[in-house]
């Protein structure tokens, strides 16, 4: 026996071979794209969902960049020319916030500092930890150019932001609007429709009585969620054809506690059917309510003010008593129902439940509230994002996702960019101080003074939306604006690896970018994948603490543990379940997967020895032994699934997905499972087992013959599985014996079919399928495992010539001692019918104890009639048949079937004893 492989562990230690491969990959430039040889190659781009500046590795990003780093190893391995742009994202909100709470525990605010100074505390911050989580994403083998790597808020980034915001602006895109927006107490800032999400809530709904002016004694109910808005009602509206209110259209009511005199409107927009048909008109703090104001031309007074208190705000005078006035919203509801209450006007409370909507960032309810603020009219550029999906321009993976994105873009409202923080891209827009009446200046550079009476001016306080420096994301990163050979080489990408939960928030976003500002789409698909959940179907979440930290599995189990885990349990859209409870149970298919790969690599490489090998194309193929052209074969069949599970990589015909193409790929747990059934059940099992013989005939052609086609099958394997544990296969391919001095397997090509061996390989299927037969008959007859038994094929013509060939690897596989003959030996026998008409025969005298077998047979046979009978006859009852429940019945019946064949199969078992 070959002595193990000198350089190789009997224990894979993932920790120094992680560490030992990613700085020489990085070193020697393997994951750096070039633009120069994009243009002799295809290129394959996929940029990273920046991750915040302030977000540490969690599973989700491990699950996203995992998938990422798959595809980019795969193409690059494919020969494409590969690009991963990696980078973070300024994260206006999330990282004012974080530093916000660190001056709150120094007993100062950011209004202390003044703005240019918190700036540059923010700054700093982002300094030191702002790149934290791509030195984490290296640790789990992230393959992404990282000499791009980018920054939402470079001073690059930056200037493709005020480039957009005045290019829109000029193209009538842009606007600042008085409306209704989300406001958000806790952050101080408005948010988009986006930002604030709906939350299913418990609440209440107040009905309250609004006396009639002229007539007291009479009034109309109106029904809310939110009596604190009271105070700022300036109507209460009816529907038109609504006959109970028809005739008080026109009439005044007086808002209860402040004697305020109102109107009775009739709108449509009012539901007869919802409450009491009647709905308080409050235009200041509902966006409904917006609109019909506007509608009827009705004031709009503020009686809620930025910090969520109750206060006189615009137009407000006199609205608010003073017994309310500096109440925080949730305490004034409760004291103005409690006043109502008082006076008679709550004519009752119901339970509702009903969607409030909740700040994304810190869960804080959002307020409506009136306000100014700058706006993108997006209709044009969802037409655009809509046309790129319908032409097949773009395709979106799971197709379930399709009809959410177009419902989204055929609904869209206009797009609230202003921020009312500091920390993020500055409103590129400078009033004149001197009020001379110039417009506001828009402009691409800082504006000193007014171009119309050289007057100063003060640029606009706000900051853009994060999101409006992400959706250019696609090309900022490659240095648009500017014509750069990085954007004509990288531009449009290819896929985008995200979740669902960003699908408007990013995803629409860059593609109505992408469609407006370069005339393409940014990629061709757009890849949703799952969501990381805890065994209660829950997410995992910091405030849930049910969260897996990656950087924890893979100091435990090794990157390419996680990763497979990850990979393995992706089906498409699929959401991935882990056990944040119990570590070693939720990462044990990648540990075990790892061992076992590591087990067969040793084996493999032990039996191979260090000595070169020849290439497969310079041997001469009627060497080749039969095992030698089905494992081939079988490579073959092993890379055409991994094609397409993982492709196609791009559409095939004029940048336009085909129906028959758009649903293609992308299907990594297929892929993963056709990888390891190559390697673990084909090879390893089969063919490695199969050429031990030849292996061990010392200085024979047939070994090298052997030696060769197991190295290079064990090297297809390995280019196979690299994309999803590339540190275990760098290391395993390294050991290989024709592998070149210098040379990655993170580099080297991707596996092609030849199509030459399949017809060659069925002669060794034969040996397959007797071997198995053999072991069944082996395992029925409760045979001893040590012990070898006496084996007839019965066969004629070719097939005979090849079980004779391949008998003693038969017998090997099988601890058969095999003989192939033309006719059955009769006797008393256990006896399969194969494929081609072939009888596999063991004779059973010597075996087994056959009086003892025929006595268990006989006893199990009577036992299995007795109770088959029983059985026919209730089926045979039409009384049980009509009153038992149809799957009852059905589940009898399939179990009869199943009882019968059961039945027939021991008679010939016995038979086959000579009974």
């Amino acid at each position: 026996m070959t002595a193990p492989h000198a350089d190789l562990p009997t224990t894979y230690d993932a920790a120094a071979t992680e560490s030992a491969w990613y700085p020489q990959w990085t070193e020697h430039g393997v994951f750096t794209a070039s633009p120069e040889r994009a243009a002799a190659r295809e290129p394959f781009v996929i940029v990273i969902p920046p991750p915040n500046v302030t977000a540490v590795l969690h599973m989700g990003h491990g699950l996203n960049n995992t998938v990422q780093d798959v595809l980019i190893r795969w193409r690059r391995m494919a020969g494409d020319e590969a690009l991963w742009v990696p980078g973070t994202d300024h994260a206006g909100i999330a990282t004012q916030n974080v530093v916000e709470k660190q001056l709150a525990a120094q007993g100062q605010t950011r209004f202390d500092l003044g703005r240019e100074p918190f700036v540059q505390r923010v700054a700093e911050f982002v300094d030191k930890t702002g790149g934290e989580i791509l030195n984490q994403l290296r640790s789990i083998g992230a393959s992404a150019d990282w000499s791009r790597t980018a920054y939402t808020f470079s001073p690059e980034l930056s200037r493709a932001v005020r480039e957009t915001f005045v290019r829109l602006h000029e193209d009538g895109l842009v606007y600042k609007g008085h409306r209704v927006i989300h406001w958000c107490p806790r952050c101080g800032t408005s948010l988009s429709d986006e930002e604030a999400e709906f939350n299913d809530t418990n609440g209440k709904l107040y009905h309250l009585r609004y006396p009639l002016a002229d007539d007291p004694s009479q009034g109309i109910t109106v029904a809310t969620t939110r009596p604190e808005t009271m105070l700022g009602d300036v109507a209460v509206a009816v529907n038109p054809d609504d006959e109970r209110y028809q005739a008080l259209i026109g009439k005044e009511v007086v808002l209860p506690l402040n004697g305020v005199r109102i109107p009775i409107i009739g709108d449509s927009y009012t539901d007869p059917t919802f409450g009491s048909g009647a709905v308080k008109i409050t235009p200041a703090h509902d966006a409904n309510d917006f609109e019909v104001g506007k509608r009827h031309g009705l004031t709009m007074p503020v009686v809620i003010d930025a910090d969520g208190v109750v206060r006189e705000g615009d137009g407000a005078t006199g609205r608010v008593p003073d017994a309310l006035r500096g109440l925080d919203r949730f305490a004034a509801r409760k004291a103005i129902v409690t006043l109502l209450e008082d006076a008679g006007a709550l004519q009752k409370i119901e339970h509702h439940s009903h969607s409030v909507r909740h700040c994304y960032r810190c869960d804080t309810v959002v307020e409506p509230r009136l306000s100014d603020q700058w706006f993108v009219r997006m209709q044009p550029l969802a037409d655009k994002a809509l046309a790129a999906l319908r032409t097949g321009e773009l395709r979106i993976l799971p197709e379930r996702w399709e009809a959410v994105y177009v419902n989204w873009l055929e609904g869209i409202r206009d797009w609230n960019i202003s921020r009312q923080i500091w920390w993020g891209h500055r409103v590129p827009v400078w009033y004149c101080a001197a009020s001379c009446g110039h417009a506001p200046i828009v402009s691409r550079t800082d504006v000193s003074a007014c171009p119309n009476c050289g007057g100063t001016v003060r640029q606009d306080e706000d900051v853009l939306d994060t999101w409006f420096s992400s959706w250019l994301w696609p090309f900022s990163t490659l240095g648009w604006p500017d014509d750069t050979p990085d954007l004509r080489a990288f531009y449009p990408g290819d896929v985008l690896v995200t979740a669902p939960e960003i699908l408007f928030f990013w995803v629409a976003r860059m593609v109505m970018s992408g469609c407006w500002f370069m005339g393409k789409a940014p990629f061709h698909t757009v890849y949703l994948h799952g969501t990381v959940r805890d065994m209660q179907h829950r997410k995992m979440s910091k405030s849930l603490g049910n969260g897996i930290d990656p950087l924890d599995v893979v100091t435990l189990y090794g990157a390419d543990a996680l990763r497979w885990t990850m990979v393995a349990g992706l089906g498409l859209g699929v959401d991935v379940m882990l056990d944040h409870t119990d570590l070693e149970k939720s990462f044990a298919p990648g540990r075990n997967f790892c061992t076992k790969l590591w087990n067969i690599g040793r084996f493999l490489l032990s039996r191979v020895g260090t000595d070169p090998v020849a290439p497969l194309a310079t041997l001469d193929r009627a060497q080749l032994a039969p095992a030698d052209c089905w494992i081939l074969s079988r490579l073959d069949a092993a890379i055409a699934d991994c094609d397409a599970a993982l492709g196609p990589a791009r559409p095939a015909q004029g940048g336009r997905w085909s129906d028959a193409e758009r649903s293609k790929g992308l299907r990594l747990s297929e892929y993963a499972e056709a990888a390891r059934r190559f390697v673990w059940n084909e090879l390893a099992d089969w063919y490695l087992e199969s050429v031990k013989p030849r292996l061990a005939a010392e200085g024979t052609a047939d070994r090298e013959v052997a030696r060769a086609v197991l190295a290079h099958a064990f090297d297809g394997a390995l280019r196979l599985l690299h994309p999803m544990v590339p540190f275990i296969t760098e290391e395993l391919w390294q050991k290989l014996p024709q592998t070149p001095d210098g040379a990655f397997l993170s580099q080297a090509a991707w596996p092609s079919t030849s199509g030459e061996y399949a017809a060659r390989a069925g002669d060794f299927e034969l040996v397959r399928e007797s071997v198995a037969a053999i072991r069944q008959v082996r395992s029925e007859y409760n045979v001893n495992p040590g012990a070898w038994v006496d084996t007839v094929l019965v066969a004629t013509g070719d097939a005979k010539a090849a079980l004779e060939l391949q008998a003693d690897t038969t017998g090997s596989l099988a601890r058969a001692k095999v003989r192939v003959e033309t006719a059955n030996p009769g006797g008393a026998a256990a006896q399969v019918l194969l494929s081609g008409g072939i009888e596999l025969v063991v004779p059973l005298a010597g075996m087994i104890d056959l009086d003892k077998e025929r006595q268990r047979l006989e006893t199990e046979i009577v036992q299995l009639d007795k109770q088959l009978t029983t059985l026919q006859s209730r089926l045979s009852n039409e009384g049980f048949v009509a009153k038992a429940p149809p799957q009852v019945v059905e589940a009898e019946r399939a179990k009869a079937a199943d009882w019968g064949t059961r039945l027939t199969q021991l008679r010939e078992k016995r038979a086959a004893l000579g009974a």
